[in-house]
């Protein structure tokens, strides 16, 4: 959890630097699933077995959302390639996480 709220801090920084038309569309849009993923981060580590699962897995989805409007972000220039490999790298380390954790819930 600690990786995703260091990831949220450096990218509000950037959404920043997002044109103002994309400031509030897919610049939002990441700042929403980031919110969304470590709201379900919080919601899981506390949750009963099977609730936690669903979290997991819920999390994961927005997960894998972020990462396409990431990867759609810099591919629009709204992320130059320098920061786009700095969240990437917040990005991985968490995705690992988060697929061990589904799997110790298996």
């Amino acid at each position: 959890m600690t990786k995703s709220i260091e990831l949220y801090k450096i990218f509000y920084q950037y959404l920043e630097l997002f044109p103002k038309k994309d400031k509030y569309a897919l610049g939002a849009k990441c700042e929403k699933y980031l919110l969304e993923t470590l709201e379900l981060f919080l919601a899981a580590g506390g949750a009963p077995l099977l609730d936690k699962k669903r979290l997991v897995q819920q999390a994961n989805v927005k997960f894998d959302a972020l990462k396409i409007f990431l990867r759609l972000a810099k591919e629009l220039k709204m992320l130059d390639i320098k920061k786009y490999i700095e969240l990437q790298k917040y990005l991985q380390e968490i995705g690992r996480m988060l697929g061990g954790w589904q799997k110790s819930l298996l």
